[in-house]
């Protein structure tokens, strides 16, 4: 699916939404300069051709018991169809795996974990990550600290 023409209101509406997402729709047609039904229709438009994909609260990991991040690169041990597509099985049914990309270059996936602690850890990636989803090898590094965490995709000039 390609990109969808967005106009500068298009785009200031994705701006807010993405800034505060529990706005009323009065208050986002108020920041936006339009009235609340034309914002009701626009917004509705963004959603059904899939630019809006979704709205969800976010939640702070440390919080909720969820004290350790890290990033693991991923080398499968073979690459045809049928193992590509369980390791993506294991993928998404693991609630650890918060994130997962296939790259280009010398690993082929890379992973964002969230646990508890280092012995959540250790307990996923050998019980789980090694031992079930033909993996050749994984390199792990663990988050220190966030300097800037996502907040919404950068969009472009109206």
């Amino acid at each position: 699916m390609g990109a969808v023409d967005l106009d500068r209101t298009d785009l200031l509406l994705l701006a807010e939404l993405q800034r505060a997402g529990r706005q009323t729709n009065a208050e986002l047609a108020e920041r936006v300069h339009l009235s609340a039904s034309a914002c009701l229709r626009r917004v509705q438009r963004l959603e059904r051709s899939g630019v809006i994909a979704g709205y969800r609260a976010e939640v702070d990991a440390e919080r909720i018991g969820l004290g350790l991040q890290a990033f693991v690169r991923v080398q499968l041990k073979q690459h045809d169809a049928e193992s590509v597509a369980a390791f993506a099985r294991h993928v998404n049914a693991w609630p650890e795996v918060v994130a997962c990309h296939a790259l280009t270059g010398d690993m082929d996936y890379l992973l964002m974990i969230a646990v508890g602690d280092l012995e959540h850890f250790s307990r996923f990636l050998l019980d789980n990550l090694l031992a079930e989803a033909g993996v050749a090898d994984v390199n792990s590094s663990f988050v220190l600290r966030t300097v800037k965490a996502f907040r919404g995709l950068p969009l472009p000039a109206g």
